[in-house]
């Protein structure tokens, strides 16, 4: 923990902190506030509930900027800081222990990344993949078949006044903060991208309550999220990258 304080300043470990807190006190309290209308369901969980846990990751991403000071091992904390709490049942503090370890693993992997166009790659590659996996691949089979898998590995928004709950699977949080690390690290549009990103995962998140479906992909909404603000940069470096490969194969 000393290296993560060491890595985000006092007032971002505050606000970190603050915007934490109000997390779990939602998760936590959110079957004993008023119940709300399905239309207002899905206006507080997504478009208020989602922005406010997903600002968690726009937070941390201090903890991405240097890797050599990064706390490698806290992805591994978080998972099982969120393993002990599923198992005690305390299940606000579990939803947020889960996304805290999701979003921690995409601000490690963005190291991977040597280049901003593989990224670009990843990211219109991604969308068609969850988007066969949910239709008919593995997704669809556990959701269908086996949907306690998802509510014990899933991360959980739930909706005020009663136990209904929606989820946002591993890859959706890990990619998540993936993309919005490599906004940082490649110099895009930070801000929009994270707007982008959580604006398209609110409206999916309208999508399935609203049309009452038992799932939709939802990384296509991180990937879209991340390409559209940023299409004249990653544009510019893929063009840039082409011309000095043709560049160096001429003059080897």
């Amino acid at each position: 923990m000393g290296g993560a304080a060491a890595v985000l300043s006092r007032t971002g470990s505050l606000a970190l902190l603050a915007a934490t807190a109000i997390a779990v006190l939602y998760a936590s309290g959110a079957e004993h506030l008023w119940e709300l209308r399905l239309r207002l369901d899905v206006l507080v969980v997504g478009f208020l509930v989602l922005p406010l846990s997903l600002a968690l990751v726009w937070l941390a991403l201090p903890l991405a900027r240097e890797p050599r000071r990064h706390p490698l091992a806290l992805p591994g904390l978080a998972g099982v800081g969120a393993v002990l709490l599923g198992v005690t049942g305390l299940e606000g503090p579990f939803q947020v222990a889960k996304l805290a370890a999701f979003a921690l693993v995409g601000l490690v992997l963005v190291w991977l990344f040597e280049r901003l166009w593989w990224i670009t790659l990843v990211a219109a590659l991604i969308p068609w993949v969850d988007i066969w996996s949910v239709s008919a691949g593995p997704t669809k089979h556990v959701i269908e078949d086996r949907p306690g898998i998802i509510e014990r590995v899933a991360v959980g928004f739930p909706f005020p006044g009663e136990a209904s709950i929606i989820y946002l699977g591993p890859p959706d949080v890990i990619f998540f903060a993936l993309f919005l690390a490599a906004a940082q690290r490649f110099g895009l549009r930070i801000g929009w991208t994270w707007l982008a990103m959580t604006g398209l995962l609110g409206a999916t998140l309208a999508a399935v309550v609203l049309g009452a479906v038992s799932g939709l992909p939802a990384l296509p909404a991180v990937c879209f999220g991340f390409l559209l603000p940023n299409v004249d940069l990653l544009y510019r470096d893929l063009r840039d990258t082409w011309r000095t490969h043709r560049a160096e194969r001429a003059a080897g």
